[in-house]
Formats: structure tokens, C-alpha cells, sequence
């Protein structure tokens, strides 16, 4: 639901003789679901690892495995390739490869590709530990970063020699993320943000808590969404089971209180904030240190007020930071949208009907009412994700009417 940032992109996909080469495959497979135009190009060596017909069969696509091809058409092809391209992604990336990029050399039809293009190239390496380690590796991958390549750096564990350690070609939503990024106009370069997500949990005793539906998946979105337009983002997150989205710093907090001190040390570095976790309002007022007997329960829980964080954050906002929020309503949206708006000193504010269907906690959509005060919009019923980049959009105008940075 809601067009991929893939869609339509010519991805050059440059696979080096490793073991590492069958995930790869399966990385080919991905991104021509989501519409990218893949192109593989394969050395000598990685076709030792796995065979051209596969990525052929995955990208739809024919695999460019040498220098001189058979037909008239194959004649520029370390040209073509590599002009037509929207990102190059090298994986998996030996240290031999990583040593003769590093030096300039063209001396097949990826490295030649790679020196004719202008597109951002990505090196995802994959070695052995000590390979990777090893003085002459760290030199290579060091000039490839004077050079403007983007490294991906590979991760620790089990090696196929098992060996363990740093050399393991990195997951796919690590690289995925990166490509993403690669390819998305850096609207948000040099700004750093601040999202919050998820519920709060607030103690009763070491067993029970009051709490909310939301998942956090909002509010990652957002996140993800941030990273690959260029920000710098701080993620303070409630508990979910949600995995960190790559290239953002999360911050974890379980309650309201604690979430309203993580939030007030960053947001003053920060130029957006945006809040979409759902902050319980109330805590019990008595925290039990040992497991209440249900027998012992008082039936009339007495409770305590929560900070609210929103509110703070619009009397505490400087000239130029953008501070936006997120409201859950089951009816009036509009009206009970532009109270808090003007209540809280909003920039915009989007509202959850959380009466739908498809449209509440806990789902994989969403629509929201934009409330501002130069009127309403409502975005169309799409993904958590679609809906992140559509507000960002809207965002990135506010930041360019904005008369300074925070």
C-alpha cells in the first residue's frame, strides 16, 4: 500500500566472489518486488559462488558478467550501466575488489563501471575477520571514504571459515535503509530531529502497569522516514517489540516521567520534534516495591497526573523549531485537533481516527487529519510508512518558511 521509495529506480548491483553472494540473491529478489529496475554485474569470481541464471531469473533482468559482450548492444555496456544508474550497491565486497577500487583500477567490468559512473556507489564489505582487520584493508576502505564512496560497514558473528568477529556482510533493512537513502533528496541534511513513539508503561507494581494499544510503528516510520531524507535522528521510544531503524540513535524510556526527562535533555538541539508516542496521562499514585496479593487490591486505584511533555515542549519552543504532534480521537477530529494545536503552540498537528477500522493502534495504515493553522488536510489511507514520508513533505515546507534553524 502506497508507492516504495524503489519504485522505478535502476539499481546496478555489483557482486564479488564471496560466499556471502547467495544473500545477495535474495536482496535482487526484494527490490524488484517493490518495482526497482535491478541490474546485476557479476565477476569472474562470484560466478563460482552462484550462477548468472539465478540473478537473471530474480531481477528479470540479464546479468553483465564481462567486459566484451556478444552483441552490438554489449559493446558500451561499462558505460551504459553505469550512467543510467540511480545507485550502485556493491555486495558482497572482498578486500580484493575493496584494493583495486581503492587504487582506480579498471580492469573488468564492475571496477570499469564503477570509475565511469557518477551515481553514489555503496560498498557493503564481506571477509574474514582478520582480512578485514588487517592494516591494508582499513587504508582501502579509508580512501574509498575520501573518494565518496558510502561504506556499510559489515557485522560481527560466525563466519563461513568459523572464524568469529567484524566481517560479516551486513543485513538486508541495514543496507536497505542506506539504498533508501542514496536515493531520496536530502531535505532534511544538517537538521537533527527528535521523534517519540511507542506507549508508556506506568507501575503499579513489579507485575502490573497501566498502559496503552499503541505499537510504536507510527513513530518509527517517522524515524526511518527522517533518516533517509539526511537527519540526524533521536528516537525516544516506550516499550515495543519494535527493531531500532537503522542510522537512528534510540533512546528507551518505560515511563511518562522518564520520557519527559529524555525528551527536554535533546529537544533543545533539535529543529523538529515530533511527538507521536501515546503518553499515558496518569500513573498510579503508590508504586508498590513487591507484588500487591489481588486480594490486597484497592478497587478505586487512585492516580497521579503525568507531565505533559507536549505542552512543555511548546512553552520551552525556540524561534525556528518545528514541533508537532500526534492526537487520538474517535470523533470531532478537526475541532478537537485545532484545541491542542493552539493549546500546545503547534506547528501542525496530525490526528488518528481511532474509530476505524484500518486507521487505529496496533495496524499496518493509516490516515490522518492534518490540522494547521492555515487550515485541514487529510492524507490518503496508506501505509505507516507512506504516511511518514507525506508528513515529512509537509514538514520539510514548513522548515523552508521557517525563519532560522533551532
Amino acid at each position: 500500500m502506497g508507492q516504495t521509495v524503489f519504485a522505478g529506480k535502476k539499481i546496478v548491483i555489483g557482486v564479488c566472489g564471496s560466499i556471502a553472494a547467495f544473500k545477495v540473491a535474495g536482496w535482487v529478489s526484494e527490490l524488484a518486488k517493490e518495482e526497482a529496475m535491478v541490474s546485476v554485474v557479476m565477476t569472474a569470481s562470484a560466478t563460482e559462488f552462484v550462477t548468472p541464471l539465478t540473478f537473471a531469473a530474480l531481477s528479470g533482468n540479464n546479468v553483465h558478467t564481462g567486459m566484451f559482450g556478444t552483441g552490438k548492444e554489449d559493446v558500451m555496456t561499462h558505460i551504459s550501466i553505469g550512467r543510467d544508474a540511480d545507485v550502485i550497491l556493491i555486495a558482497p565486497a572482498t578486500a580484493n575488489v575493496i584494493a583495486r577500487l581503492a587504487n582506480g583500477m579498471a580492469d573488468d567490468l564492475l571496477t570499469t563501471t564503477i570509475l565511469a559512473t557518477r551515481a553514489q556507489v555503496l560498498v557493503c564489505p564481506a571477509m574474514n575477520s582478520r582480512m578485514y582487520a588487517h592494516p591494508a584493508t582499513r587504508r582501502n576502505l579509508q580512501t574509498l571514504k575520501d573518494l565518496g564512496y558510502g561504506i556499510i560497514d559489515p557485522e560481527s558473528g560466525m563466519m563461513a571459515c568459523k572464524e568469529e568477529g567484524d566481517g560479516r556482510l551486513a543485513e538486508w533493512d541495514t543496507v536497505k535503509e542506506h539504498l533508501a537513502k542514496s536515493i531520496t533528496p536530502q531535505a532534511l541534511q544538517g537538521h537533527k530531529v527528535l521523534v517519540t513513539a511507542g506507549p508508556t508503561r506506568e507501575p503499579l507494581d513489579p507485575a502490573r502497569f497501566l498502559s496503552n494499544r499503541s505499537s510504536g510503528k507510527m513513530g518509527y516510520a517517522l524515524a526511518r522516514s527522517a533518516f533517509r531524507r539526511g537527519a540526524e535522528v533521536i528516537l525516544v521510544s516506550g516499550p515495543t517489540a519494535l527493531p531500532c531503524p537503522p542510522g537512528v540513535t534510540r533512546v528507551n524510556v518505560q515511563t511518562a516521567e522518564e520520557m519527559y526527562e529524555a525528551v527536554l535533555t535533546h529537544a533543545g538541539a533539535c529543529s523538529v520534534i515530533v511527538k507521536a508516542a501515546a503518553v499515558a496521562d496518569y500513573r498510579p499514585e503508590e508504586l508498590h516495591e513487591h507484588k500487591v496479593k489481588k486480594e490486597n487490591i484497592d478497587v478505586n486505584l487512585l492516580l497521579a497526573k503525568n507531565p505533559d511533555i507536549l505542552l512543555e515542549l511548546g512553552k520551552r519552543k525556540k524561534t525556528g523549531q518545528l514541533l508537532i504532534g500526534f492526537a487520538a480521537e474517535s470523533r470531532n477530529l478537526a475541532e478537537e485537533g485545532l484545541k491542542k494545536l493552539r493549546k500546545k503552540n503547534l506547528d501542525l498537528i496530525a490526528v488518528n481516527d481511532i474509530g476505524g477500522d484500518n486507521t487505529g493502534f496496533e495496524g499496518e495504515s493509516n490516515q490522518v487529519l492534518l490540522v494547521s493553522s492555515s487550515g485541514t488536510e487529510i492524507l490518503p489511507h496508506t501505509s505507516k510508512l507512506h504516511t511518514a514520508d507525506l508528513l515529512w513533505e509537509r514538514i520539510t515546507s514548513l522548515l523552508m518558511q521557517s525563519p532560522q534553524k533551532a
